[in-house]
């Protein structure tokens, strides 16, 4: 189910790329120079989970995004597109992800499930038996 959850959002990502591209005609080169800017919002788990969470969620809402588009529809105001645009974009390539919004316990708890990190790879040898080294012990 994850996966479909994540393919739907990055799904959703293309095409708010391509239609901030095709149908809003700016500058694909804005959304790489300004995907980053909507980390900011991480900068408050350095004060508490509970802040952390609460600015990180404000910033990873669709409500703003939401409101801007009204904006543009209502006042005709291109820069609340282009802004609009950018914030749908960085929340359903997070949400593609699996970064979801957050919970007050931790940053990896997220709507979405927990984030789990990557599995490193150990450098120290295994301790399991390989296929040969247990066919050879059986035939001891």
């Amino acid at each position: 189910m994850k996966r479909v959850i994540s393919t739907e959002y990055l799904i959703m990502a293309v095409l708010v790329a391509l239609f901030y591209v095709v149908l809003g005609k700016f500058d694909w080169w804005w959304l790489v120079v300004l995907f980053p800017v909507f980390f900011v919002a991480s900068i408050g788990y350095g004060i508490g989970p509970v802040f952390g969470a609460w600015l990180y969620n404000l910033i990873n809402s669709l409500l703003i995004p939401a409101i801007l588009l009204i904006a543009y529809i209502v006042l005709d105001e291109r820069w609340a597109l282009f802004l609009a645009l950018i914030w749908l974009f960085h929340i359903f390539v997070n949400r593609a992800l699996g970064y979801g919004l957050k919970h007050r316990t931790d940053f990896k708890d997220t709507h979405l499930g927990t984030v789990s990190p990557r599995r490193k790879i150990s450098s120290k040898k295994s301790t399991k038996s390989t296929p040969k080294k247990t066919a050879a012990k059986k035939r001891r």
